[in-house]
């Protein structure tokens, strides 16, 4: 059954590739966002609306004249470091705007959602499965585990159909090249990088080289951002259990260190990637792996561009194609 679904944070990196993955499957879709990082060129799947979650009123107004019955909300502040210097603003924005969002949701008789969460709720963790406890070493994945937690509350009391994927480092773009990471100032590993090997950067700023792993870098699992588009689409339309929330983690099992992601990079565009050294971020864990088994056996879940070459390729093309103006 098509679905009409509100996607926060629609004009953003991964909500852009949610919205397109979600009309090719036939479904209707507004995207909603505030514009304040995301951008209007990339909502070119379904409907834009400009609106913040913080103004209670006209979402419920929203949802209740769009007949919206089904949200998938990915809105919402994301950088652990940023997180340890404002912790307020990150509890404000993606606490209690997911609040306002769930209590429209409640006021207009919407009983399914996908929450964007993170596996940065598990903290120092290898291998993680769903049940591990979760211990979030910052303001950013513990705004994450806590909305978790007032969604299985809710889903319990609403009887609602509630997922939450908890996803590592989205990277790479939409391989027609219509979609891709878009931020200012740009904060990734990977585009960073690439903006180092263009010359658009002096140097690539590593932070910390001590970490207790091979290289002394952080080591990180990648999954390419149309994959996690896929997951988010699969989540909706899977007779998934109400009443409870349904967590999935999502990722490729491989994990990369940063200068593992350098040496790709390297390799695959044959320049060198400048590095400047500087001392470890605040809330940054050395090492971060989670087990999909979960996703793959009951969302039928398969990640189709695990390889990092891709995900440097497609992220390198949107990047060269912006700067020639957006392929129409």
């Amino acid at each position: 059954m098509a679905l009409k679904v509100l996607v926060t944070g629609g004009a953003g990196y991964v909500g852009s590739h949610v919205c397109k993955a979600l009309c090719l499957r036939g479904h209707q879709v507004i995207a909603f966002d505030n514009l304040s990082t995301g951008h209007a060129e990339l909502a070119r799947y379904g409907r834009l609306v400009v609106g913040d979650l913080q103004d209670a009123d006209a979402l419920t107004a929203l949802l209740r004249d769009e007949s919206i019955n089904a949200v998938v909300h990915l809105a919402g502040r994301c950088y652990p470091a940023e997180s340890v210097r404002q912790p307020l603003i990150y509890y404000r924005d993606n606490i209690g705007h997911a609040l306002n969002l769930f209590q429209a949701m409640a006021d207009v008789g919407v009983r399914r959602v996908v929450f964007s969460s993170s596996c940065s709720v598990y903290g120092h963790a290898l291998n993680a499965t769903e049940t591990a406890t979760p211990e979030p070493q910052s303001p950013y994945a513990r705004s994450k585990w806590i909305v978790e937690q007032l969604l299985s509350d809710i889903a319990g009391a609403q009887q609602w159909t509630a997922v939450a994927l908890r996803y590592f480092n989205a990277a790479g773009a939409d391989p027609d090249g219509e979609l891709g990471e878009w931020h200012e100032p740009e904060p990734h590993l990977i585009p960073r990088a690439l903006m180092a090997a263009r010359g658009e950067l002096p140097a690539l700023a590593v932070h910390g080289r001590d970490y207790p792993t091979p290289d002394g870098t952080c080591i990180r699992d990648y999954c390419h951002v149309s994959d996690l588009a896929d997951a988010h689409v699969l989540a909706l339309e899977q007779a998934l259990p109400a009443g409870e929330l349904s967590v999935f983690n999502l990722g490729n099992e491989r994990g990369y260190s940063v200068l593992d992601i350098i040496r790709a990079i390297e390799a695959e565009l044959g320049c060198t990637v400048p590095i400047d050294w500087s001392a470890r971020r605040p809330g940054d864990p050395a090492a971060v792996s989670a087990s999909s088994a979960k996703a793959r056996a009951v969302l039928g879940w398969q990640p189709r561009r695990a390889n990092i070459s891709e995900m440097i390729r497609t992220a390198q093309a949107f990047a060269l194609s912006r700067q020639q103006g957006l392929k129409t």
